[in-house]
């Protein structure tokens, strides 16, 4: 049975038939105890998993999950990475997080379909184009690629967008050559594969009811598949951050909200980078099946639905004919949502909790896939040594309550209120 992918295994096996594949992850039964537990089976919870396999010699470890692998937000968004940030808290960690997906594939042995076509903010008034170029020097100061476009080079690169009729006409933009789009699902079974393959027990249908708590410290997780005793759990559950941390007795400074997004039918290839209107939250990009990709802001209450509702489609549809009125032949296919864990600043926390033994990866708002290797990392960092991993210092929980905010761009859970 062949699990490592490569030439001559895939030729090998066209000469089978293709009938020599093993399963691409074991389906185990759950063991009495692990040294760690990770609670949440998408991307970031496989990625910890793996990291503290691979890069900290953690064995006897798990993942429950109460779908499948993958079911969740990591195979619910529109599958866009960058690192194109400006405060110096959150600099360091998408860097870091970009430079993994630049060398995934190679490190998990597994094609995620990583391309970096590039991601073009664009802008639309003198205000915006000082935006623009602050984040640009920002990203340049730490190392990191930024171009700024002139109407003209923007023109020469999506000449289909309207610069001159619009509402908003199109001044300029600003360009990360490295940022770009990965095959979302496919992250959470590459790193779903090579976890198992260091021996991670990958526990599907296998969902937390509870935690048990003695003396201030977890002892295990009671789940639907029975207790499962642990000395150190990592919570990675996205938008039910705040109820399962309530199992803990935790009140956290979070809100959940559907984030919809979209595709269209299939056409011949148009858009080759990730685009971003700047006056609205829409962003689009082509798949390699050539559907159209896009993405609205949140929906305006709290929510765990996983669907958009109809005026925050009708919205973004009105910015979609602003950026490029050709959409409007185009039929879509279908939309989605994905529940986020809105933080008050709108930054991530991955920090320890009050309870000992107890971690928190969350809060990740609409930026938590292109998060996915380096929030793996740093949780899997700071499990392993009880202290946080440098590039998520500004990550605390407890910047709440000090006033250390993090807000990138005055976006926080309601973003009318900024």
């Amino acid at each position: 049975m062949t699990r490592h992918f490569s030439i001559a295994a895939l030729l090998a096996q066209a000469a089978r038939g293709q009938k020599g594949w093993a399963p691409q992850w074991r389906t185990p039964a759950p063991k009495a105890e692990y040294d760690a537990l990770i609670v949440g089976g998408g991307g970031h919870g496989l990625a910890c998993a793996y990291y503290l396999a691979r890069r900290y010699g953690l064995t006897n470890i798990a993942v429950i999950e109460k779908g499948l692998v993958g079911s969740g937000n990591v195979g619910r968004n529109t599958t866009i990475i960058r690192s194109n940030y400006l405060l110096p808290g959150n600099i360091p960690f998408y860097e870091t997080s970009l430079k993994l997906w630049e060398g995934l594939e190679q490190d998990i042995n597994y094609n995620a379909m990583i391309s970096q076509r590039g991601v073009l903010n664009l802008f639309h008034s003198d205000g915006q184009r000082d935006a623009a170029v602050r984040r640009g020097n920002a990203m340049l100061l730490h190392g990191i690629d930024a171009q700024l476009l002139s109407r003209e080079e923007v023109r020469a690169r999506a000449p289909f967008l309207d610069f001159d009729t619009a509402r908003f006409p199109i001044m300029g933009g600003l360009l990360q050559q490295r940022g770009g789009t990965v095959r979302h699902d496919a992250v959470a079974w590459g790193y779903a594969r090579a976890a198992d393959k260091l021996g991670v027990d990958i526990l599907q249908h296998c969902e937390l009811t509870g935690l048990r708590i003695e003396n201030g410290a977890v002892i295990g997780a009671e789940t639907s598949r029975g207790f499962i005793r642990a000395r150190k759990i990592g919570l990675s559950v996205a938008g039910n951050s705040s109820r399962v941390a309530a199992m803990a007795g935790l009140r956290l400074p979070i809100e959940s909200h559907v984030l919809t997004a979209f595709v269209s039918e299939g056409i011949k290839p148009l858009i080759d980078c990730v685009i971003t209107f700047g006056a609205g939250h829409f962003y689009i990009s082509q798949s390699d099946k050539g559907g159209l990709v896009f993405g609205a802001s949140v929906d305006g209450y709290n929510s765990y639905a996983q669907r958009g509702n109809l005026p925050c489609m009708e919205e973004t549809c009105e910015e979609a004919m602003a950026l490029m009125p050709s959409i409007g032949r185009l039929r879509m296919l279908r939309s989605w949502g994905g529940v986020m864990d809105m933080t008050m600043d709108g930054s991530p926390i991955i920090d320890r909790t009050p309870v000992d033994g107890l971690y928190l990866n969350g809060g990740w708002c609409i930026g938590g896939f292109k998060a996915t290797p380096a929030a793996g990392l740093c949780l899997a960092h700071l499990m392993a040594k009880d202290e946080p991993h440098p590039v998520a210092t500004a990550y605390r929980l407890d910047r709440f309550a000090t006033g250390q905010l993090l807000d990138e761009t005055g976006g926080g859970t309601n973003m009318a209120l900024h």
